[in-house]
């Protein structure tokens, strides 16, 4: 099917890398003057359903059968949008969009999956997901979420975030209040980037292990309540405006 890349091993990265920098240059077939998607999907029937309905309607797709490729894929090409599911081998969807997100890629990404859970939805869509649809659709309704995500246009992306005489420049790592240089460690601005970047929003002990360390958070452990009391103590005490909040049996809030 023309437009389509299906990723092999581990070992045939190299060879992706290739064809999507040629892709690129005009040396591999002739793009519509559309929408470039990626499709990951281990599942070869349903990959194939989607690619072609997708063809169909103007749109050019590339597929990946496993959740490592698809990283691989969507970090060295551009893609309007990804159309993800959870249960893939190698690497799960969760797993794939975080590091998409960590690595700074603002694809939108609609979570295409059988998981139906209410815990699974939110989880999708606090991990950066723009929406989250459940197995068996209707493709009619798949067409009409991408449209709706796409109209919305690209994220524009800031290196520096301003709020309440707080300052944060992600890529040289510096944070600043009132004037003054906040002393992080790395983890500390990881977690103070993650809140400045969700102002307002309630954000869980889940979604921060998951976000900041890259792991599944264990009831049983502080290491998130941790590390909010060492950022607060440098962000917030020294001064008399509170930024960082409890939300008493869910998480932490960051707002004026």
């Amino acid at each position: 099917m023309s437009g389509i890349i299906v990723p092999g091993s581990r070992a045939g990265s190299a060879e992706m890398l290739l064809k999507l920098a040629e892709r690129k240059s005009g040396q591999i077939g002739v793009m519509i003057a559309g929408v470039r998607l990626l499709v990951v999907e281990d599942e070869p029937k349903s990959a194939a359903y989607l690619c072609k309905g997708l063809s169909e309607h103007g749109y050019v797709a590339d597929t990946a059968n496993n959740g490592e490729d698809g990283l691989f894929m969507a970090k060295n090409s551009e893609y309007d949008l990804l159309i993800l599911d959870v249960m893939l081998p190698r690497r799960d969807g969760w797993s794939v969009i975080s590091d998409l997100r960590r690595a700074g890629k603002q694809t939108p990404v609609i979570f295409l999956t059988a998981r139906d859970a209410v815990p699974d939805r939110v989880k999708g869509l606090e991990l950066g997901a723009d929406d989250y649809l459940i197995k068996p659709f209707a493709f009619s309704e798949l067409l009409a979420r991408i449209r709706t995500i796409l109209r919305r246009g690209p994220v524009q992306q800031s290196d520096i975030f301003r709020i309440a005489g707080l300052e944060l420049d992600s890529k040289s790592h510096k944070a600043f209040r009132a004037g003054k240089r906040l002393d992080l460690t790395p983890k500390e601005f990881l977690l103070l980037a993650l809140f400045v970047r969700h102002p307002g929003e309630v954000l869980s002990r889940t979604l921060i292990a998951d976000q900041v360390w890259d792991m599944n958070f264990d009831c049983g452990t502080n290491v998130v309540d941790v590390h909010v009391r060492r950022l607060r103590s440098k962000v917030d005490d020294p001064f008399e405006r509170k930024l960082i909040h409890t939300v008493r049996g869910v998480g932490y809030v960051f707002e004026e």
